[in-house]
């Protein structure tokens, strides 16, 4: 069992200790390790092999980068600014020979470092580096600043060399300038190629050392030039600069360091906001100690009961990662780059960037709103920022510009629950005008963004064409997935509806309800799986109405045909808006409960609920196609466990998730596929606390049976809702017998939202029996489809 290594001195002993950052740092799980403060601008943590930046077995250490994002599945994501504290002679014909650049190669002089050197907490990281004598280094960081401490064993001259010319592996380098400042500062610019062969944006730096260095010099592509103040380079060049320390009375080095994405002086604002005390560098002592009582008290606003020490870490490690994004965007004064590249000023709140709305839209989002309300306003006002600023609305929000990556409408369903939550009030105009627009229109052709692509044919036919040549702006859009964007489209129109309706816009209500049902546009009911013997399946269709037919002449749902990182079998089930005529489009509950036994291999889950998860579901990262299965590793499906309960068969819900539950584990690869910016996590969090937002718009979390005997999340200042469970924690399958709030009998199988941010005691009374006869069962106790075809309960369900 990988066990978390907290260092003796730990400067709290709070719920910050209880993190371990290791987990998900492996098999693709892509969280990194360092050290970040609650939704941070900077991050430092190591750089390896691996293209997100750091992967738990890489066996070296290339440098300690400065930027970061959180359980991405792209490569070219950050590591900027890679420093690496070494020994040996800086010279000609040196341990770093200045004749040969390629001596300063990160990848070449990278160190080795031993896991049981190693530690990481919410807002600290520490590893010993074993060559070079060997290095303690140590990190933590606020929110625009942070602190690398290192200690060298050896002793003379120890240097750090700071490497803009390379940042994570694939993240492309494309110019760099640096100058040494004085005897303890160095700054400069990097640009690089973003996200999944994106755009180019520039980080600007700055670190100052608490120390004077006695020695320094600059590398680029003709080699190291000792003395030398100042470099610039262009494309995949080297370039960097060294700064060596006298080790004779102090061998340890403290770097405080900030960025920027608005100029040089925004990183040197930032370094002086939280960097510095009384224009004195903050110690790193100080800084740890700021960071991780600042975790303390984001962590501490959800208390878990019961449970393992290792279930425990599993909870508070969930929701250090899903606070971690989106990222501050703002400097310290306010100032900020809009996405028409123009700087703009946060007057009295915070922009954010690096929104991974396809992912986040349906967990990570609703938690923030629930858990931060004032940062889910600033994120709505974000997103409207880049609708003024940038001509439309974000799909994958990176830095300053629109990526383009991923499909669907996932800023729909996204901004609409912020409403919902009361995220956007005194904006509601402005975000519908932003919604419509996107919902009914284009972007220009000369428009960096892709928004709904489909639209033209969506508009005209009811469904996106799949067609694999239609020309992209970026390395997605929708009609090479027409499938799955369908689907997606139809379920933001739902949730665009609810908004309309309530804002007055009745006409556009009525239009985006239709449009609600346009799943069914893509419903094939001849065809049919053979192997597990079901008929009727989305299917993908041309633009000219035909229904897509590969070249081997028979079309299956099991394909990879048209449907975006999935198949027809697992986005089948993204018709939560419409669960009435999903049903009957797959023949009645009955054999909507026998699909769905089908799908999550239910009686493999009862009589292996340890095990059989690993076993039977869809276990690799990036296994999307030609699967039948549940997929926990990708989100298309993450509602679906859901939808048990919404037929009304709930203790189903409660198999499902248990079982799920198993893949989240107090290890580096303790998290199922990527972590997407915090969605996975998020994630977790719902599920453990016993309670799910299923159908973005409504507002409804739907209920299920806790992990833990207690939890207590604080909802609202001075409110809290205390969720009771008293026979669950002990790592065993639970039914719901009962559930009750406030000490009256709750029939219905959500809670509203309203209801929810008022607080109270949401008890839970749990058996080790399945219950079909018993809670969530009746018609009656369901909620409605808002996008049905008749104002009918979400359908005649039963079991």
């Amino acid at each position: 069992m990988f066990v978390l290594a907290v260092p003796a001195t730990a400067a709290t002993q709070g719920p910050s200790a209880e993190v371990n950052t290791f987990i998900g740092s492996k098999d693709d799980g892509n969280t990194f390790p360092g050290a970040s403060a609650p939704f941070g601008m900077i991050q430092v943590s190591p750089i390896g092999s691996h293209y997100s930046g750091w992967r738990y077995d890489d066996s070296k250490i290339r440098g300690f980068g400065h930027s970061f994002l959180s359980g991405a599945g792209c490569w070219e994501q950050g590591g900027q600014v890679s420093v690496l504290p070494v020994t040996g002679r800086i010279g000609p014909g040196g341990d770093f020979d200045t004749a040969d650049p390629k001596t300063f190669d990160h990848s070449r002089y990278g160190s080795r470092y031993r896991h049981d050197d190693e530690s990481g907490q919410a807002g600290y990281y520490k590893v010993r580096l074993t060559d070079y004598g060997g290095i303690d280094a140590e990190a933590t960081a606020l929110t625009r600043a942070a602190a690398e401490r290192y200690t060298f064993t050896a002793m003379g001259e120890g240097h750090v060399l700071v490497n803009i010319g390379q940042a994570n592996e694939r993240h492309a380098v494309t110019g760099s300038t640096v100058t040494v400042v004085g005897d303890r500062a160095v700054e400069g610019k990097l640009v690089t190629q973003s996200f999944c062969g994106g755009h180019q944006y520039t980080t600007w730096f700055r670190l100052e050392f608490d120390r004077p260095f006695k020695a320094f010099g600059t590398w680029g592509e003709a080699g190291g030039v000792p003395g030398s103040r100042h470099g610039m380079e262009g494309e995949g060049k080297p370039s960097g600069a060294w700064l060596t320390f006298d080790l004779g009375k102090d061998r340890s080095v403290t770097a405080i360091s900030a960025i920027s994405h608005v100029d040089a002086e925004g990183a040197r604002d930032n370094l002086q906001s939280d960097g510095k005390v009384g224009g004195k560098l903050l110690g790193f002592d100080a800084m740890r100690t700021r960071a991780q009582k600042v975790w303390d008290t984001e962590l501490s606003s959800v208390r878990v009961h019961g449970g393992t020490r290792d279930d425990r870490t599993v909870v508070y490690t969930a929701l250090y990662h899903a606070l971690l994004q989106p990222m501050t965007g703002s400097d310290a004064d306010g100032r900020y780059r809009g996405y028409d590249d123009v700087i703009h000023r946060a007057e009295g709140w915070t922009y954010y960037e690096y929104f991974s709305l396809w992912d986040t839209y349906r967990s990570q989002n609703q938690l923030i709103a629930l858990l931060r309300p004032q940062r889910a306003t600033d994120i709505a006002r974000t997103l409207l920022a880049i609708d003024a600023q940038g001509g439309w609305l974000p799909r994958w929000g990176y830095a300053s510009f629109e990526t383009n990556i991923m499909t669907g409408d996932p800023v729909t369903p996204f901004l609409v629950d912020l409403w919902r939550f009361g995220a956007l009030q005194g904006r509601e105009a402005d975000a519908y005008t932003a919604l419509r627009k996107n919902a009914f229109e284009v972007p220009p052709l000369n428009s960096r963004h892709a928004g709904r692509s489909g639209n033209p044919n969506y508009l005209a036919q009811g469904f996106v064409q799949y067609d694999r040549a239609f020309p992209s702006k970026g390395m997605d859009v929708d009609p090479h997935h027409g499938g799955s964007a369908t689907l997606e489209y139809a379920l933001a129109d739902c949730s665009l509806s609810i908004m309309a309706d309530a804002l007055g816009h009745g006409d556009d209500a009525a239009v985006l309800k239709r449009r609600g049902r346009n799943w069914q546009t893509l419903w094939d009911a001849t065809v049919r799986d053979e192997q597990a013997g079901f008929s009727g399946f989305p299917r993908p269709r041309t633009a000219d109405g035909a229904w897509y037919t590969p070249s081997e002449g028979h079309y299956s749902p099991r394909s990879h045909h048209g449907f975006h990182e999935g198949t027809a079998w697992q986005y089948q089930w993204l018709a939560q808006q419409d669960v009435s005529g999903l049903v009957q489009a797959m023949h009645g509950a009955q054999e909507t409960g026998r699909r769905l036994d089908d799908f999550f291999a239910y009686e493999a889950l009862v009589s292996d609920p340890a095990g059989a998860a690993r076993k039977e579901w869809v276990v690799g990262p990036y296994s999307y196609y030609n699967q039948f299965r549940y997929n926990p590793n990708n989100e298309p499906d993450l509602h679906v466990p859901w939808m048990y309960t919404l037929i009304g068969q709930p203790w189903k819900t409660s198999t499902v998730l248990h079982a799920a539950q198993q893949l989240f584990t107090n290890a580096p690869n303790g998290v199922t596929g990527n972590d997407d910016l915090g969605t996975m996590s998020a994630w977790y969090l719902f599920s453990a606390m016993g309670l799910y937002p299923v159908v973005p718009g409504t507002g409804q979390f739907v209920l299920h049976a806790p992990r833990f005997s207690r939890v207590d999340v604080d909802v609202a200042p001075g409110r809290t809702l205390r969720i009771e469970a008293q026979q669950a924690g002990d790592g065993k399958p639970r039914y719901i017998r009962g559930v009750s709030l406030d000490g009256r009998p709750h029939a219905a199988v959500w809670l509203d939202w309203e209801r929810l941010r008022q607080g109270g005691r949401l008890r839970f009374d749990l058996t080790d029996t399945p219950q079909p006869q018993g809670w969530g069962t009746r018609q009656e106790d369901l909620p409605a489809s808002p996008c049905a075809a008749d104002p009918i309960l979400a359908s005649g369900v039963g079991h």
